[in-house]
């Protein structure tokens, strides 16, 4: 199974420099969407319901203090790791959701059911390191 940084490194490669947030959110989307097309999980790790949406802790210790990033900062990450089938569901998601803004993602994804799940009901704007399942998460995005 591919890392977060190859599938990153991927996302950063196809669409050039963008902003931290946005990298997350498409991070999001495309594993949703991997779990939906595929009924497989496109990366292992788990994303965590955080004030501004959906985060993989990992890859925002990677970003942590920059606002813009790209390819570069991937070193680790390899593209070439991935599947046709991977990069084509990688990239009908960026045909999708890559033109939104991070602001666009981010108050689309809180207004979905697997982030509001985790959240609970913790006070908006508040820290959290719930998990959002990948059962939830395959379960809602089925549904649309």
């Amino acid at each position: 199974m591919v890392t977060i940084f190859d599938v990153a490194k991927y996302i950063t490669e196809r669409s050039g420099e963008l902003s931290a947030m946005k990298l997350q959110k498409l991070m999001y989307y495309a594993q949703a969407w991997s779990l939906v097309w595929e009924e497989e999980p496109l990366f292992e790790d788990e994303f965590q319901a955080w004030a501004n949406g959906p985060v993989l802790p990992a890859l925002y210790a990677r970003h942590r203090g920059q606002f813009k990033v790209n390819s570069e900062l991937f070193i680790d990450g390899d593209s070439s790791h991935l599947s046709e089938a991977e990069t084509k569901n990688i990239d009908k998601v960026l045909a999708f959701y890559g033109d939104k803004t991070a602001q666009w993602l981010s108050t689309l994804s809180h207004q979905e059911t697997p982030w509001l799940d985790a959240r609970g009901d913790l006070p908006s704007g508040s820290a959290s390191e719930n998990m959002i399942p990948k059962a939830t998460i395959h379960e809602y995005y089925s549904s649309l």
